[in-house]
């Protein structure tokens, strides 16, 4: 079965610094049908203003992945890391028992744009850890490339949870992910416009997957798929 989450039924926030849509409930949108999928809790997409950013502030118990798609951000956290992500890298925060943390756009002329995610650990009370990886893109190309994972491998960041994130980047290609019984599928659309299983999506779709043995992605564009308990 697959449920469409249309990107225009997302909560929208302009804040003039912050164009913001959230897929699921976050902050001041609340929709009590869509407050998550399995232990996906939030896929938030962001464009930030040049020169802007998110403050210090707090988060516990949430595993946090930020996915750049254009431009540039600038992270600083309580437990000393400061780095820059760029597109074709992906960034792992474990909130833990706590951690502060900022997020800025360090450019003065250009946007940033990103998907941020949080996922439910599998654990409560871990020690807060980040880990920052640069991505092939080239094994993106017309295949799922692990960047994330309870089970992460080559590339990919560490997640605390039964969670196996892909990447993907079709030109008119096709790709298939088998589902082991009993497993799910979240596919969020990050740019162009794909086929899943004979639903067409666009750039902003998400789609919830259940009782399918196979997934099938096929177009143009570049997407997540994520594979949950």
């Amino acid at each position: 079965m697959i449920e469409k989450r249309h990107r225009s039924e997302r909560g929208h926030f302009d804040h003039g610094w912050l164009n913001t849509y959230h897929t699921f409930s976050f902050d001041r949108y609340y929709d009590p049908q869509h407050m998550g999928f399995r232990a996906l809790r939030v896929i938030n997409e962001d464009r930030v203003a040049p020169a802007q950013g998110f403050g210090t502030h707090p988060h516990q118990d949430m595993e946090i992945i930020t996915y750049i798609l254009e431009g540039a951000l600038e992270h600083k956290d309580s437990m000393g890391t400061g780095s820059i992500i760029r597109p074709g890298e992906v960034q792992r925060m474990s909130a833990g028992t706590g951690v502060t943390h900022s997020e800025f756009n360090p450019s003065r002329n250009e946007p940033v744009h990103l998907l941020q995610i949080w996922i439910l650990p599998g654990a409560l009370g871990i020690k807060p850890s980040y880990e920052q990886k640069k991505i092939n893109r080239g094994e993106m190309k017309g295949k799922l490339k692990l960047v994330a994972g309870g089970e992460p491998e080559g590339d990919a960041v560490l997640i605390h949870q039964d969670v196996q994130l892909y990447a993907t980047t079709l030109d008119g290609g096709v790709v298939k992910h088998d589902l082991k019984p009993g497993r799910y599928a979240w596919i969020q659309i990050a740019r162009g416009s794909m086929t899943l299983n004979g639903t067409e999506l666009e750039a902003g779709d998400g789609a919830a997957v259940s009782n399918e043995k196979q997934i099938t992605l096929s177009g143009k564009g570049e997407a997540l798929v994520f594979d949950l308990n």
